[in-house]
């Protein structure tokens, strides 16, 4: 029996309004989540390289903890298990950005780090001769260098963001990936209904390199 396959241009077609609605959340999730992320990786970062071991270790802790540990797992955990623990349960919605950000500000930690350490020393010293405190002289001199060079990063972190929200159709939080097995349910069109979902995160990623990589040239001429 000769098994022959035509692609459904028309079901692919049709099945864009439907998933459109799926973008919101997937955008609010992955950017809400980025957002507060970046200001745990800050926080995280900076004490992850101060001296004080009881303000070290613990920010250590957090990063590999939740860079060693599945996504999906972590908002399993969250929707799944912490409702045990607070005695309430947690809106998927929720769920999916306290995972991005928890997941996110660890990368981001290891970014900011990085960055930050990958300026001369030099840089803080000169500063300091120009009579400027410790904490003048990072946040005028070196964080501005330290972050234009983790630009580049902070986008590559953003795009593995966006993508990882495809897991959160698990906890039934109506991004792209679910919206697309909601609809093949009911049309069974599987084929041509992903190529689509696919396409359209595509486009968000493409979209948002573009637009990093504008902004990491501005950055830089800047210099």
């Amino acid at each position: 029996m000769e098994f022959q396959f035509q692609f459904d241009w028309q079901a692919a077609i049709d099945s864009i309004p439907f998933l459109l609605k799926g973008i919101p959340y997937t955008l609010l999730i992955s950017f809400g989540g980025l957002l507060i992320g970046f200001v745990l990786g800050i926080i995280f970062g900076l004490l992850s390289i101060n001296k004080k071991w009881f303000l070290r270790w613990p920010a250590t802790a957090y990063i590999e903890i939740f860079r060693g540990t599945p996504i999906l797992v972590q908002v399993l955990f969250i929707f799944y298990g912490l409702p045990d623990l607070i005695g309430g349960p947690i809106d998927p919605l929720t769920a999916g950005i306290a995972a991005i950000a928890l997941n996110s500000g660890a990368y981001i930690s290891e970014v900011v780090r990085g960055g930050v350490q990958s300026i001369d020393k030099g840089q803080t010293e000169a500063g300091l001769s120009l009579g400027l405190s410790r904490t003048q002289t990072f946040w005028s001199v070196v964080w501005p260098q330290a972050f234009r060079r983790m630009i580049p990063p902070l986008g590559n972190q953003a795009i593995v963001s966006i993508k990882d929200t495809s897991l959160f159709s698990v906890i039934g939080v109506g991004e792209l990936v679910r919206q697309g097995q909601i609809y093949i349910a009911n049309t069974f069109t599987a084929f041509e209904v992903y190529f689509v979902v696919a396409i359209l995160y595509l486009a968000i990623t493409l979209s948002l390199s573009l637009i990093l990589r504008i902004v990491e040239r501005r950055g830089l001429a800047s210099v």
